[in-house]
């Protein structure tokens, strides 16, 4: 039983990191109401105007704070700023993340690695670090995770390790956190159509429409879940492949499948 399912959040502020676009914008926009503080951080001021000045239309108040979640002293002034002005934080959503190729084989791709696992996860506690002091008893932290950190997948070894990573980061921050009754949500989408999936040269079974997942993301968060596979195919997909066993899952992949593409100088990764 969820200790905190009949609690309702404390008043204060949403923050979301990688609020610019996908899953943060949409997110955003499902918690905007009049008089409702937001503070959204991401990397492009652009992006993050355009969030802002929907949910202000909704009436919502909102600052902007343009930075890279791997620079933790950055985090920590922006987060120290914010609190000060704005007083608790009721929600903090951890989204900013990375999705790029990777592979194994290749040295030059170290670069992706550091940068990939640097930002999904490093990038994740560095924010939650920066505004933990002013989450106050019944606020909720919510991790974004992804289906991919349930087995290793071609292609993609550093964004499955990141996010298998994440996983048991928000589970071990869950039990930290307890003695404060603060609680912790993981949320582990499959295919959701964002900036992040848009170039993805192989098929996307239950590709979610990003809106309506945010929704349901919305929900779970509110119910305070712990972990929330989405949609219920995945889940149901996710559950198989965790307990098959590893020469069987081996043989569901051809030695040549399409993965994501690799970073190159014409390749531009897709943050969000």
């Amino acid at each position: 039983m969820n200790p905190f399912s009949a609690s309702r959040r404390p008043a204060g502020a949403i923050v979301i990191t990688g609020a610019g676009s996908g899953i943060g914008a949409a997110l955003a926009r499902c918690y905007a109401r009049p008089g409702q503080s937001f503070l959204l951080l991401g990397r492009r001021q652009a992006s993050l105007a355009q969030v802002a000045s929907e949910l202000r239309q909704q009436g919502a108040d909102v600052e902007l704070a343009t930075v890279d979640v791997r620079d933790p002293e950055a985090l920590a002034r922006i987060a120290a700023d914010f609190a000060k002005r704005h007083g608790p934080i009721a929600l903090l959503i951890a989204n900013a993340g990375i999705s790029v190729g990777s592979s194994c084989e290749l040295a030059e791709d170290c670069a992706i690695f550091a940068d990939v696992i640097g930002t999904n996860l490093l990038g994740m506690h560095y924010s939650i670090a920066a505004f933990l002091p002013y989450l106050p008893a019944q606020a909720q932290v919510v991790g974004i995770g992804s289906v991919a950190g349930f087995r290793g997948l071609p292609g993609a070894a550093a964004y499955a390790a990141s996010k298998a990573a994440v996983a048991v980061y928000l589970e071990s921050l869950r039990l930290d956190l307890r003695a404060r009754r603060i609680s912790v949500t993981c949320i582990a989408p499959g295919f959701i159509d964002t900036p992040m999936t848009a170039d993805n040269p192989y098929p996307m079974p239950w590709l979610m429409d990003v809106q309506r997942a945010a929704r349901k993301m919305r929900r779970s968060i509110d119910r305070r879940r712990r972990l929330v596979v989405m949609p219920w195919q995945m889940a149901c997909l996710s559950l198989a492949l965790r307990i098959m066993p590893s020469f069987l899952y081996e043989r569901l992949w051809p030695q040549r499948l399409a993965s994501k593409p690799r970073r190159s100088d014409s390749f531009s990764t897709k943050k969000e």
